[in-house]
C-alpha cells in the first residue's frame, strides 16, 4: 500500500487496515517459523506498511492537535 493511497483514506479506516495487517504479519511470522513461505519478502512489506499507516496516524494527530491549539 502506497502512501498516497493511505492518505486518501480516512481515520477509522486507516486504523482498521493497521489491525488487520498486524494480524497478517503476526500469523506469517509464526507460519515462517514453522515451514518457510513461498515469498518471505511479504513480511517485510507488512512491515513498511505497518510502519506507514502508523506515520500517517502520528501525522493525523499532530494536525489535530495544532489546529485544536490555535
Amino acid at each position: 500500500m502506497k502512501s498516497s493511497e493511505i492518505r486518501e483514506l480516512g481515520t477509522e479506516e486507516v486504523k482498521e487496515r493497521l489491525e488487520s495487517i498486524q494480524e497478517t504479519l503476526v500469523k506469517m511470522k509464526l507460519n515462517h517459523a514453522v515451514s518457510p513461505l513461498e515469498n518471505p519478502m511479504t513480511i517485510k512489506d507488512n512491515r513498511r506498511t505497518i510502519a506507514r499507516l502508523q506515520t500517517e496516524l502520528t501525522k493525523r494527530a499532530m494536525e489535530e492537535k495544532k489546529n485544536n491549539k490555535a
